[in-house]
């Protein structure tokens, strides 16, 4: 059996930043961005909550499962939850607290 190949995913923070990753086919990009020591954040890794998601700016990541927190809406916008999403192609992608708020809005503003 042969091992998925590697993909080149670069995160991209709204202050700027970007930090490049070598993903493995079968990994999520949150558990790339773990071993790298990345801080993205991130709550019940099921793909429930939201906490994790990010945007596609491009490129492809699919769902390992449902993504129970994300409306088709925010899917036809390229939203993904990054405890569950693996690369099938070289990727950027929006990240970071900012990300979430896009999605849900705030009762307190």
């Amino acid at each position: 059996m042969t091992a998925p190949p590697d993909y080149a995913v670069t995160l991209e923070w709204e202050d700027g930043r970007t930090a490049d990753l070598s993903v493995a086919g079968d990994e999520t990009v949150l558990a790339a961005a773990e071993r790298e020591g990345l801080g993205l954040p991130f709550g019940c890794l099921t793909g429930a909550c939201a906490t994790c998601t990010g945007q596609v700016v491009a490129g492809d990541l699919v769902h390992r499962r449902e993504p129970r927190a994300l409306k088709p809406r925010h899917l036809d916008a390229e939203y993904v939850l990054l405890c569950i999403a693996v690369p099938r192609s070289d990727c950027r992608v929006r990240v970071g607290a900012a990300i979430q708020r896009e999605l849900v809005a705030n009762p307190w503003k």
